[in-house]
């Protein structure tokens, strides 16, 4: 597996993260399974998120709104087309959850085939 096709895909979703969310994670990697890219990103959290997750009601928001967040930016064509090429690989679907005492996500995309390299052949845009 090409450690900098690794890197590129943690460039871009930091890149996409910072887009749309406003802030990137501290600290992002990237493993190919077969045909998912796993994403491990620590330091995901606010100064407000830091603070909210002392009451029960502020975790629920925040678990909420993340996770709505996170599907909504996969719902944008051009981002969804950036992964796509990336790989070249179909985007089939994704699962996103936070450890918010651990302030560690992960993610995982499943595309339609085993993610080879970076030489792979690209989907055209």
């Amino acid at each position: 597996m090409s450690r900098a096709l690794e890197h590129q895909f943690s460039k871009l979703i930091r890149e996409i993260r910072k887009e749309y969310i406003g802030n990137g994670p501290e600290m992002i990697r990237t493993r190919f399974l077969g045909s998912w890219a796993i994403i491990e990103m620590k330091g995901n959290l606010t100064e407000v998120e830091k603070w909210m997750i002392d009451s029960q009601e502020g975790r629920r928001i925040i678990q909420e709104t993340r996770t709505k967040m996170v599907k909504e930016i996969y719902k944008n064509d051009e981002v969804v087309r950036k992964l796509e090429n990336l790989v070249g690989a179909k985007l089939i679907t994704l699962f996103s959850d936070i450890d918010m005492d651990a302030d560690l996500a992960i993610t995982v995309y499943v595309f339609d085939r085993k993610i080879e390299s970076a030489n792979q052949k690209r989907l055209p845009s």
